[in-house]
């Protein structure tokens, strides 16, 4: 199918072209800059439609912590942005891009609360949903509207900002996004611990997690993934990493560090990266360094932290796995080899077995086409997600079974 590529630079634009695509029931894939174009089924639509023409930061206010940007807007210029004054998104979004072949800083602004994927800080800041203050955006059916604000506790009603967050553009267009800001931690510290099992690791992460030292970052690589790392010390120590990231005030680093040390002996060695090295290998995590350069089938797990390992043994017995803990456990990236169905059988058995949901991030688009690559839904919850699709997007045309076959 020779798609037609649409690029509308205004809100008037876009509402046109999804107004006459409504009517005439055309099917519109929607996307940012397209780096994560390779999750879901593939698209059968016959109108592309990317929103990198809406760009621009349309507001910034460094005293009182809150950005507002056009969705097109490349999440770089955001975070530089923000960077020039000290501040950061504090969810920490991933950059999915070079896990899926594309290079680097093609995430857009839009697609990070579209896709609410966050990062390793979610542990201590929470998810993307969680810091988003309101959206501008253009139903399905071709209407603007907009939803909540500048400013916290201003919603009344239904809350679309958070209905929107992850829906994959199956709901609407976003068209402007509004975060509220946090300031970029004067120091960053990193403790880790080489060569445990995984259950022994994620033990150490939930007895670091339980502490009033504000962990900020929990990770376990098992063995075969760490030897992928960036990091050459790291790397050249052959061995699984478990590391945690302290973050704030130097003296109060200092201080964490030392306590959570005393937490963490009886698990071992506990090493210590400083504040550059902890940065540089912090980022790397974000961009799931381990996992790019390779076509092998992906999933993201989550579940409860101390059934992390229990579920990746169990998909261990059925077929060869390499898995990365991030959230102390309660998310795992699992990397398996290549199947006519990536696993999904074993894998989305096991997981309802431990409790929790699977997405599959990574694999040939025949698999993509075959399988549930989202979690699939029960019934309540697909008759709800439904009735939404039903008022958000009548004729059925965003993205059309991009999620769900019949969604």
């Amino acid at each position: 199918m020779q798609q037609q590529f649409v690029r509308p630079a205004t809100d008037r634009e876009l509402a046109n072209v999804l107004a006459d695509a409504s009517a005439n029931r055309t099917p519109v894939e929607v996307m940012g800059a397209g780096s994560k174009r390779a999750i879901g089924r593939p698209s059968q639509a016959a109108v592309s439609l990317t929103t990198t023409s809406l760009a621009g930061i349309s507001l910034f206010e460094p005293t009182e912590l809150v950005i507002s940007a056009r969705t097109g807007t490349p999440l770089a210029r955001v975070e530089a942005q923000l960077a020039s004054h000290g501040q950061m998104l504090a969810f920490e979004p991933v950059d999915l891009g070079p896990v899926l072949g594309i290079e680097p800083g093609h995430t857009t602004i839009g697609a990070v609360l579209a896709t609410n994927l966050s990062g390793a800080r979610r542990v201590a800041s929470g998810a993307v949903r969680d810091h988003a203050l309101g959206i501008k955006a253009v139903s399905g059916a071709g209407q603007a509207f907009t939803s909540g604000g500048r400013v916290m506790k201003n919603v009344t009603g239904v809350d679309l900002t958070r209905g929107l967050s992850g829906s994959w553009g199956t709901l609407a267009v976003l068209t402007e996004v509004t975060f509220k800001v946090m300031p970029i931690p004067e120091e960053t510290g990193t403790l880790f611990l080489l060569g445990l099992p995984d259950s022994i690791a994620v033990e150490a992460l939930c007895a670091a997690m339980g502490t009033p030292f504000e962990v900020s970052g929990a990770i376990h690589l098992q063995e075969g993934l760490s030897a992928r790392l960036w990091h050459a010390g790291m790397r050249s120590a052959q061995k699984a990493v478990t590391a945690l990231r302290i973050e704030n005030f130097s003296r109060s680093v200092a201080y964490r560090k030392q306590r959570l040390k005393e937490t963490l002996k009886p698990f071992g060695d506990v090493h210590e990266l400083d504040h550059a090295s902890s940065l540089a290998f912090w980022d790397e995590l974000r961009q799931l360094s381990v996992l790019q350069r390779s076509d092998a089938p992906l999933w993201r797990i989550s579940t409860a932290p101390r059934s992390g390992p229990k579920v990746v043994a169990a998909i261990g017995r059925y077929m060869p796995c390499s898995a990365l803990y991030d959230w102390s456990g309660g998310l795992i990236w699992v990397e398996v080899l290549p199947a006519a169905d990536a696993g999904a059988a074993d894998v989305r058995r096991l997981v309802a077995t431990h409790g929790g949901h699977a997405t599959l991030i990574r694999a040939e688009p025949a698999v993509r086409a075959a399988v549930d690559v989202f979690q699939p839904l029960e019934p309540g919850l697909s008759l709800i997600s439904r009735e939404i699709k039903a008022v958000m997007d009548p004729a059925g045309i965003l993205n059309p079974g991009r999620m769900y076959a019949n969604v």
